[in-house]
């Protein structure tokens, strides 16, 4: 069974952090993904999709820190549901995915790690798996790992 999450698209707004009292660290931000067609009078449409991401521990303060509305991340985690009582009683029922690696693709800081070029070329402070402080690619297998350019990005859908 697999339950995998892969979304490329633009930060909402800031990550919104919080410290609970057990000392874990939760960040939560939405992303917009877009998809474009044709409608059937020939005419372009895009439809915007938002998804509410769910961070934890160092990735969540990796987020705070290196996260900014309007930016261009890529997102590795699992979708998970789940539900609540609002103050009226009512059951509420939310769909989020729970992040697991992200990288910023483009908008970022303005720096010399980062050239901005809207490619995977973000620096490696910029890619964080959950429950590690070291860079995704020295912990990935070597299929995520692989310079652009290589045989794995024919596999990529854009």
């Amino acid at each position: 069974m697999v339950n995998r999450v892969i979304l490329i698209g633009n930060l909402g707004r800031d990550p919104e952090v919080r410290r609970l009292e057990n000392g874990a660290v939760v960040a939560k931000f939405p992303i917009a993904t877009n998809e474009n067609y044709k409608d059937k009078n020939g005419t372009w449409q895009t439809q915007t999709e938002w998804h509410d991401i769910v961070v934890w521990r160092t990735l969540a303060e990796r987020a705070e820190s290196t996260l900014k509305k309007g930016m261009g991340v890529y997102i590795e985690g699992k979708l998970t549901h789940r539900n609540w009582q609002d103050q009226d009683g009512n059951t509420r029922y939310t769909t989020e995915v729970v992040a697991s690696y992200f990288r910023i693709v483009s908008g970022g800081r303005r720096d010399e790690h980062s050239d901005n070029s809207g490619g995977f070329s973000a620096a490696p402070e910029d890619e964080v798996s959950a429950g590690s402080s070291k860079p995704a690619d020295e912990e990935a297998d070597s299929s995520l790992a692989e310079e652009p350019g290589n045989a794995a990005d024919d596999d990529l859908p854009f």
